[in-house]
């Protein structure tokens, strides 16, 4: 039986894009189920005690811009540092991924294009036109999911994420949570990667542990 694992994520995070790739590259090598979870994350934050980018200490929006350029390059993916249509209104892309996956669709490609959307591309996603073309790359069927993404049980499904993400723990973009331990944010993914190989149990934030 394969092995499942959350992916809290947000289309508008440049960190989500500079791991999605390899998460996904991850997770198939190790059949692993992925259970995606978009998630508003500045709702988490408030929950969380996080700030938006606009609010953090300018010495620390300077070292996020060194550590984007250090990722970019180890990553070997194009992205613009501060892109055009960012931050942009992120809700409809985010709940589009749902509404894919209720219907039994794969999101992967889906995510990926949209990230390099914005961060590479420039595009401003809150455009629906924009959403769906970004599905029609990625080889998904276009009909009705802006439709199905504003339904009552996709909206609902992705207000639920906030409270699932703060009482799992999460309070970032990407979190990767494996039975139950969190690993935040895509330069983790080789601590994930040495969790997945070792097969040891997940490790608990309990001092006691």
């Amino acid at each position: 039986m394969s092995r499942q694992i959350d992916y809290y994520f947000t289309l508008l995070s440049p960190w989500t894009y500079l791991g999605h790739g390899a998460f996904i590259e991850l997770a198939k090598e190790h059949n692993l189920a992925v259970r995606y979870r978009p998630t508003p994350l500045r709702s988490v934050f408030d929950e969380t005690g996080g700030l938006p980018l606009p609010k953090r200490h300018p010495v620390r929006q300077r070292y996020r811009i060194l550590e984007l350029q250090r990722w970019r390059a180890r990553r070997g993916l194009p992205l613009t540092l501060v892109p055009k249509f960012f931050p942009y209104d992120v809700s409809l892309a985010d709940r589009v991924v749902l509404a894919a996956v209720a219907r039994g669709d794969d999101p992967a490609r889906f995510i990926g294009e949209v990230l390099a959307d914005v961060w590479a591309r420039e595009q401003d996603m809150s455009r629906p036109e924009l959403v769906l073309a970004a599905a029609k790359r990625a080889g998904l069927d276009p009909a009705g999911l802006t439709e199905a993404a504003g339904s009552e049980a996709i909206v609902q499904s992705y207000q639920a994420a906030i409270a699932d993400a703060v009482e799992t723990g999460v309070f970032g973009a990407p979190s990767y949570v494996l039975d139950g331990e969190i690993f935040w944010g895509q330069d983790r993914l080789d601590l994930l990667a040495d969790a997945l190989a070792s097969g040891r149990a997940a490790y608990r934030n309990d001092a006691t542990a």
